[in-house]
């Protein structure tokens, strides 16, 4: 039985199913709203630090171990769920995963203490890292053809309307106190009624279920060790490449706001709320033009193209004192830096190897940000180093990142030019 091998997995690994389109549309929406609803509740612990620590009488510095213990254990979800996915369905387990992370989130509302509190929010990095990789494949799977770059656009563009939504649900914040956000944030739950009732499961892995069962597909019966032994290359050039990804982010979201703007730059918090604002909107702009855009000129060409519009934007990003040009700087490289994440989902679902669609896409992109998740520490340590500000950090840290993505996936594109 020969293994699959790196080379051997090209775009035509997943099937262009037929699919009536008003079922796709639901597969779509109902894949958007798992991934926002899921970026909402972790974002309203990141507004919500300081109010949890007073609630506790405890320092911010102990609470802000919750977004990290969330962080860490994101890669284990993504193998878990999405080994479960890949055997058992992606449809089920999705469903499932909403119902934990939400009740995950009730709970949270009601910790008596700051222990259980981390417990909670360390289980629920495990629902979060194994949300994207299913939702995914379910939809990569389940939608035609033609739609695949558009829908990984729409997909992805679930995580910065995740972040909207989180800023508007903070403003009941003196009304409902932080435990009442929580509890509202576990209405994600009801996304879970709709895909139950209206998403069905994705014909692609019926239709290799089907196989196996008649012993057609050989990859199947690989366990993962072989798989990930037989695509070696492939898993260390997604995790590297998820990494830069993750840098770009992360270095460009999560000291910019309160750190840069707020106490470097010193702009005012109601113009800050402006900023973000934008900048998301933009993001999700920059998500479907990308998306789309890789449905004409190929999923590799699309992620260079917004990576390297990056590069030139980083001086404008940063380095103005005046709030319009800071403003304008951050529409724009949220706008590239978001466009080239909406090909993401297309992308690394056509380079996994058909067995593990639901686990490799979600776990490359785990341990990409886990490695990537030293990013605000690394930050902070250059700009003390040079004496400096933020601003050089920055851009290094989003700079580097655009780089190696743009370099990985050049090369990646010459050498195996069939999956574009």
């Amino acid at each position: 039985m020969t293994e699959p091998s790196f080379s051997s997995v090209t775009p035509s690994a997943l099937p262009d199913q037929p699919v009536d389109k008003a079922t796709a549309r639901h597969v779509v929406l109902a894949s958007f709203l798992a991934w926002m609803l899921d970026a909402c509740d972790f974002f309203i612990v990141l507004f919500t630090l300081d109010d949890v620590a007073r609630s506790f009488n405890v320092s911010l510095q102990s609470v802000l171990l919750a977004p990290t213990l969330t962080l860490m254990t994101r890669p284990l979800g993504a193998f878990l769920c999405g080994r479960a996915a890949d055997k058992y369905g992606r449809k089920p387990v999705l469903v499932l995963t909403i119902i934990i992370y939400s009740l995950i989130e009730l709970a949270s509302a009601f910790a008596p203490t700051l222990v259980i509190f981390l417990a909670l929010r360390t289980l629920f990095g495990i629902a979060l890292g194994g949300e994207w990789g299913v939702g995914t494949s379910l939809i990569m799977e389940s939608v035609p053809k033609s739609w695949r770059g558009t829908a990984s656009g729409i997909l992805q563009a679930g995580y910065p309307a995740g972040y909207l939504l989180a800023s508007l649900v903070f403003l009941l914040l003196p009304v409902l106190g932080w435990r009442g956000l929580f509890v509202l944030g576990s209405g994600a739950v009801f996304s879970a009624v709709y895909i139950w009732l209206r998403v069905p499961e994705s014909p692609d892995w019926l239709a290799r279920q089907k196989a196996d069962t008649q012993h057609k597909n050989a990859e199947a019966h690989l366990g993962l060790l072989a798989i990930i032994k037989g695509n070696a290359a492939l898993c260390v050039f997604a995790v590297v490449l998820m990494a830069a990804f993750n840098f770009m982010s992360h270095g460009s979201q999560d000291l910019y706001p309160k750190v840069f703007l707020a106490l470097e730059r010193h702009v005012p918090p109601t113009s800050i709320t402006t900023v973000v604002v934008l900048y998301n909107l933009a993001a999700i702009a920059g998500g479907l033009f990308f998306g789309f855009l890789s449905q004409k000129i190929g999923r590799q060409y699309a992620i260079v193209l917004a990576a390297a519009l990056t590069l030139p934007l980083l001086p404008l990003w940063t380095l103005p004192h005046s709030l319009f040009w800071l403003g304008l700087g951050a529409v724009c490289i949220q706008f590239c830096i978001q466009g080239a994440w909406g090909v993401v989902p297309a992308y690394l679902s056509e380079l996994s190897p058909p067995s593990v669609r639901a686990t490799f896409p979600g776990l490359a992109y785990q341990c990409g940000n886990l490695i990537a998740a030293s990013n605000a520490l690394l930050q902070t340590w250059f700009a003390t180093q040079l004496g400096m500000g933020l601003a050089p950090a920055l851009m290094l840290a989003v700079g580097g990142g655009a780089v190696v993505v743009l370099v990985l996936t050049l090369l990646n594109a010459r050498l195996y030019p069939q999956r574009t």
